[in-house]
């Protein structure tokens, strides 16, 4: 494997790992009501534009990743669009590259 293809899953389990700390963290201590941290995150308007933000760049990935499968007919990489959204774009952009990044038969 790659330098470049160890950093790309290095990225993408930080990015699993280090945002569901924070998230784990909410949960614990507000109750597990999913509504109540969606509430959380339109709590002002620099909260809003960020989640506004992540959410754009979550369908551009998408979007992104659709027409590359479509091309290259690298199926596996369909699971970066899952991990984008359950988890975040911090894993599923990385992940995405990890998986595009492999050779091809």
């Amino acid at each position: 494997m790659s330098v470049l293809r160890m950093i790309y899953l290095a990225l993408a389990v930080w990015g699993a790992i280090h945002p569901m700390y924070y998230f784990v963290t909410w949960f614990n201590e507000n109750g597990y009501d999913l509504m109540a941290m969606v509430d959380a995150w339109h709590v002002n308007a620099a909260t809003s534009g960020l989640v506004w933000d992540l959410t754009v760049a979550a369908v551009a990935l998408t979007v992104f990743i659709v027409a590359e499968v479509a091309t290259r007919r690298n199926w596996i990489a369909l699971i970066a669009i899952p991990a984008t959204f359950c988890i975040g774009v911090s894993c599923g952009l990385p992940l995405y590259l990890f998986l595009r990044s492999r050779p091809l038969a």
